[in-house]
């Protein structure tokens, strides 16, 4: 369970403190998901972020499965990120020395390696997004749609609790967009995972269980 209780979001600027983030509060289910939308620069990306454990929120407290990553030591935290949130963003991030299988079993290489078990999930995540045929092409063998499916697979081969996604469809053309949101969500329904998602597609905002708009600094539920 993601559990996220009063956050708050501040960075100093001249002038003093500058809101981002204001009395955040967030409750999500295994299975459950939520997208997030609001106009740039309305601090979609920074709670992203702050979820992800990549920034410390400056008061309030985030919860994952009872776990406040933020109370941990450093080498615990960076474990416990690798482990349990899984993260897709608007640009891929492939290492393009790598060819797509092992580009996807990168995360794996924090915890001691991809031992078969890995390499079995990862095989199996990449026959999901229909790319069996490519485990050995390197990225520019691949089209934008096939290079955001590896990092789809990627995020989820140590099957994380939590997956952020930052624009996952922003840099592709249409039919590839669905295409990729249809596998994410697909596989976010068989992994039963949590997923936190900001768009500015509205019609994949609309594809979430739930809908959000950070307005004002603020989280609103919409109807």
């Amino acid at each position: 369970m993601l559990e996220v209780r009063n956050l708050t979001k501040e960075y100093p600027v001249p002038a003093g403190r500058l809101p981002v983030l204001s009395d955040i509060n967030l409750s999500l289910n295994p299975g459950e998901s939520v997208s997030i939308v609001g106009p740039s620069g309305s601090g979609k990306s920074t709670l992203l972020y702050v979820l992800g454990a990549l920034e410390p929120p400056t008061s309030g407290t985030i919860l994952l499965d009872g776990i406040n990553p933020f109370a941990l030591a450093e080498r615990k935290l960076a474990a416990f990120r690798n482990s349990q949130i899984g993260f897709v963003f608007q640009d891929h991030h492939l290492l393009p020395q790598c060819s797509v299988l092992e580009n996807v079993l990168i995360p794996t290489l924090v915890s001691g390696g991809p031992d078969q078990d890995f390499q079995r999930i990862a095989r199996e995540l990449l026959d999901q997004v229909g790319l069996s045929p490519r485990l050995h092409h390197r990225p520019q063998e691949l089209s934008g749609g096939e290079k955001q499916r590896v990092a789809l697979a990627r995020a989820l081969v140590q099957k994380p609790r939590l997956v952020l996604c930052d624009e996952p469809t922003g840099n592709l053309d249409h039919e590839s967009a669905e295409a990729v949101a249809s596998l994410l969500l697909e596989l976010h329904r068989i992994q039963k995972t949590i997923l936190v998602l900001v768009t500015h597609n509205q019609d994949l905002a609309r594809r979430l269980a739930r809908k959000h708009e950070l307005r004002n600094t603020r989280l609103v539920e919409l109807i």
